[in-house]
């Protein structure tokens, strides 16, 4: 009588054992609540203590979740703190790899007490692989976020600088120096092959590119430059003979004179780099804060994890063919493109015929629709390619502290339009800069982006 009364009761803690369809309706009830709530199917037919403890974790997860939202959507910078720190970083690989045995625990639990072999023949194998099923995307799912916080953590560790302090806007803004360097098998050493001044409105994200010629010449060097008074500037300007164009200052201090910037290497920079912010910031007139080194040569990873580029093409271009011989490998055709990492690269280095400054022009438009592409559910469906190739190809002295400030910064970057600047003919004679409009045109384009941004 006692346990008829408890069966009428409680059927899915005491279930009619000789009944099939009544132990299938159970067992589909408890494999669907520990989907939704894990360990309610243990509170209501198993060990209410372990049922509870895993309660417990359900609710903080949800709690944490919603809380992460509403912070998300009050001051998004709160999340990329924690998502760019490694302190937090390791403690939610902690928190997701409990979450993953925790889940293991409770769906194993719960196919025991849904007592398969008294199930239905039918639902058996059903229950079965609908619970195997679950097991991957709760238990998979939290085991796959824990690695990514590790390959995250690693990647930022390798990419940026944990110890350098962080540097205040100048202005209200913030100028990024971002290099293309070019290492291929035809070149001693590297070169930057592309420069360009990426300069942030800190308040805004209003961005403007400055596009340089790597050929100018005779380029004065910011005032407190240790090559001032050397071989390379003996009146402060980068003076030295035929090969003082502004792109050969990096290979050569790398190669004669890195002693001149002793502290460049624990500043998470090199004196080549340090060199050519000296002189690009006397040529320009402004203080540059932060530098950003791509690799060409693995450019087209970087290109190939984000998914590949949009870019409409104006003109035919070859890739490969130079004056010296060398075949062409292919065209790239007029029109609307998507390209994948290897023809953006070509993209962007393609000059036999085409001039110097036509290929700066390229590679600023390819740089921006890089940008594009950096969409959250690209970045995350793609994160371990993105994060493998940025550490391969990424150089950079931004402090791994202001991340989560200049992630936020960028994405309204990327929703602003973008100014760009070409300091190339006619405007500027490379071989002759007239200085002063140098300085004037980088000057008024970016006191035009402030008077845009201002309020009205």
């Amino acid at each position: 009588m006692t346990t008829t009364a408890s069966s009428t009761a409680s059927p899915i803690r005491y279930p009619d054992v000789t009944s099939s369809k009544a132990m299938t309706v159970r067992g589909w009830w408890l494999v669907v609540l520990n989907l939704l709530i894990p360990g309610s199917a243990q509170v209501l037919a198993g060990n209410r203590k372990l049922g509870r403890f895993g309660l417990y974790f359900t609710f903080a997860l949800w709690i944490l979740a919603v809380l992460g939202l509403i912070i998300y959507t009050i001051w998004p910078q709160v999340i990329f703190s924690i998502a760019t720190n490694p302190i937090p970083l390791t403690i939610a690989q902690g928190v997701l790899i409990a979450y993953a045995v925790l889940w293991v625990v409770l769906t194993l639990d719960t196919l025991r007490l849904v007592r398969l072999v008294r199930v239905g023949d039918r639902a058996r194998p059903a229950l079965a692989a609908f619970s195997v099923v679950l097991l991957v995307l709760t238990s998979g799912g939290a085991a796959a976020a824990a690695y990514y916080a590790n390959v995250a953590q690693s990647g930022l560790s390798s990419v940026f600088n944990a110890q350098a302090a962080a540097e205040p806007p100048v202005d209200g803004r913030y100028n990024i120096l971002l290099l293309g360097g070019d290492a291929g098998p035809d070149r001693d050493g590297m070169r930057p092959d592309s420069m360009t001044v990426v300069s942030i409105e800190a308040d805004t994200g209003r961005a403007t590119m400055v596009g340089i010629p790597r050929d100018l010449q005779d380029v004065p060097l910011a005032a407190d430059s240790p090559l001032i008074g050397t071989d390379y500037a003996p009146d402060g300007s980068y003076d030295c003979g035929s090969d003082c164009q502004i792109s050969f200052l990096y290979p050569r201090v790398m190669a004669f004179d890195q002693d001149l910037y002793p502290n460049a290497d624990a500043e998470g920079s090199n004196p080549g780099v340090e060199a050519t912010k000296d002189a690009i910031e006397g040529a320009l007139g402004i203080t540059i804060q932060y530098y950003v080194m791509i690799d060409m040569q693995g450019f087209s990873d970087l290109i190939d994890a984000l998914g590949g580029v949009d870019i409409n093409v104006t003109e035919e271009l070859p890739m490969g063919g130079d004056e010296e011989g060398n075949e062409v490998e292919g065209i790239i055709w007029p029109g609307e493109q998507h390209m994948d990492g290897y023809t953006a690269l070509w993209y962007a280095r393609s000059r036999h015929t085409t001039s110097d400054y036509d290929r700066m022009e390229r590679q600023r438009e390819l740089q921006t629709a890089i940008l594009k592409q950096f969409q959250p559910v690209n970045v995350l469906s793609k994160f371990q390619d993105i994060v493998s190739a940025g550490t391969q190809v990424v150089q950079t002295d931004i402090p791994q502290s202001t991340l989560a400030y200049f992630l936020d910064l960028a994405l309204k970057t990327k929703d602003l339009p973008i100014d760009n600047v070409e300091l190339t003919p006619p405007l500027i004679d490379p071989e002759a800069p007239d200085w002063d409009l140098v300085r004037s045109t980088v000057s008024s384009a970016l006191v035009l982006s402030n008077a845009t941004n201002s309020p009205q």
